[in-house]
């Protein structure tokens, strides 16, 4: 947990610790309605609302369509919200590759060990949509 917000500070975000939790469960799980989100999430629908217009004006998420019903809207990434997460996976994964250059042998060493047990444990979260560029399809 203390290396993942010490990864997080490598790029101080504009939004909020709200308005980030938002934004990395649409990364996660695609283009996601509102309802959906606001349940993830644990918020109300008045304040999911609030948090993803927010984000819009920002530009990071864009409101989509529902192929499958056009009733349905949809929340993702936008271009640009996929540029920025570039931007702080790139400038996170410097630092960090920076940190393990300073390691020892020995240290290096067991962490590669640990790879495998961290991979298996985090293997039932899936692949990642921002890699994959899931969550920019629009027929996603």
């Amino acid at each position: 947990m203390r290396l993942a917000r010490v990864l997080r500070q490598q790029e101080p975000s504009r939004s909020t610790p709200a308005g980030a939790s938002v934004l990395a469960t649409i990364v996660q799980q695609g283009p996601i309605t509102l309802g959906d989100l606001a349940t993830a999430e644990g918020v109300s629908p008045s304040t999911i609302t609030k948090l993803v217009s927010k984000l819009e004006a920002e530009g990071t998420i864009e409101r989509v369509i529902d192929p499958t019903d056009r009733r349905v809207h949809r929340v993702r990434l936008s271009a640009r919200g996929r540029r920025g997460i570039d931007r702080y996976r790139s400038r996170r994964n410097a630092w960090l590759s920076g940190q393990l250059a300073a390691l020892g042998e020995d240290d290096r060493a067991k962490l590669l060990s640990a790879i495998d047990v961290l991979e298996r444990l985090t293997a039932a979260e899936g692949r990642d949509p921002v890699s994959s560029g899931q969550e920019t399809d629009p027929a996603g």
